[in-house]
């Protein structure tokens, strides 16, 4: 907004589609693995794009704990 002044937060998404919410943290443009923690089909999961075993973003589907814990850990530079 005019300032000279690095960007550098982490961003998010929060979506409700019907009765599911999907967090996204981070930025992945492009990623060569994706781990996956919990069921997705179950609705209850941790999903991890990572680019040269670095994490660039996590997806969750009810785990706003887990998503919160990543978010600072992205801000951090200590995701796993």
């Amino acid at each position: 907004m005019g300032q000279q002044e690095r960007f550098d937060a982490v961003p998010f998404f929060w979506s409700q589609h019907y009765d599911i919410p999907i967090n996204y943290v981070g930025h992945a443009e492009q990623w060569d693995e994706i781990a996956i923690e919990g069921d997705v089909k179950a609705k209850d999961c941790l999903l991890r794009y990572k680019k040269n075993g670095r994490v660039l973003a996590v997806a969750s589907i009810f785990r706003d704990i887990d998503n919160l814990r990543a978010e600072l850990a992205l801000e951090q530079g200590s995701a796993r």
